[in-house]
C-alpha cells in the first residue's frame, strides 16, 4: 500500500531504488532474483520487468556491471591478483569473471590490468572516463593515459 500522498508509481519507484540500493552496496554478496524482489515486495517477474524499464537494464545485467566497476578499481592495484578480485566482486571462479568482464568492458581482466594506470585526475573524471556502457556495448579498447 503506497504511502500517504504518494502515487503507486512513486511507490513502486522507492521500492525500486530500496532492492539497487542493496545491489550497489552488497555486490559481493550472492544476490538473487527472489531476495531482491522479496526487498522491493513484488513478484520476481513483475520487479525484473519494473526495474528494466525504471534503469533500463534487468536486475542480473545491472549488478554484473556494478560488480565489474568495481573490479576495474581494484584491478589498477597490482598487489592482488586477478583472480582474488574476481572472486572480491561475488564471482564463483575465474572464468565466469573473465567472461563478464570481457562482455562489459570489451577486454580481459589481465589485459585492462596491462594497460597501466590512468594520469592523475580527479576521481569523477576517472570513474566517468572508465564506467562501463553496457553488456554488448563495450567501447573500443584504449591506449592508457600517461
Amino acid at each position: 500500500m503506497p504511502r500517504a500522498g504518494w502515487s503507486p508509481t512513486d511507490d513502486r519507484n522507492r521500492r525500486l531504488l530500496r532492492a539497487r540500493d542493496a545491489m550497489d552496496r552488497d555486490f559481493a554478496e550472492r544476490l538473487d532474483l527472489p531476495s531482491l524482489a522479496k526487498l522491493a515486495h513484488m513478484s520476481e517477474g513483475y520487479f525484473s520487468r519494473a526495474f528494466r524499464t525504471a534503469f533500463g537494464e534487468t536486475p542480473h545485467h545491472y549488478l554484473q556491471r556494478r560488480r565489474i566497476e568495481r573490479a576495474m578499481s581494484l584491478l589498477r592495484d597490482p598487489a592482488s591478483s586477478v583472480t582474488e578480485v574476481g572472486l572480491r566482486v561475488g564471482f564463483d571462479s575465474l572464468g565466469a569473471f573473465s567472461r563478464v568482464f570481457r562482455a562489459v568492458v570489451g577486454v580481459a581482466p589481465s589485459q585492462y590490468r596491462d594497460r597501466g594506470l590512468v594520469a592523475a585526475a580527479p576521481v569523477c573524471f576517472v570513474k566517468t572516463w572508465l564506467r562501463p556502457v553496457s553488456f554488448g556495448e563495450a567501447p573500443a579498447p584504449r591506449a592508457p593515459v600517461r
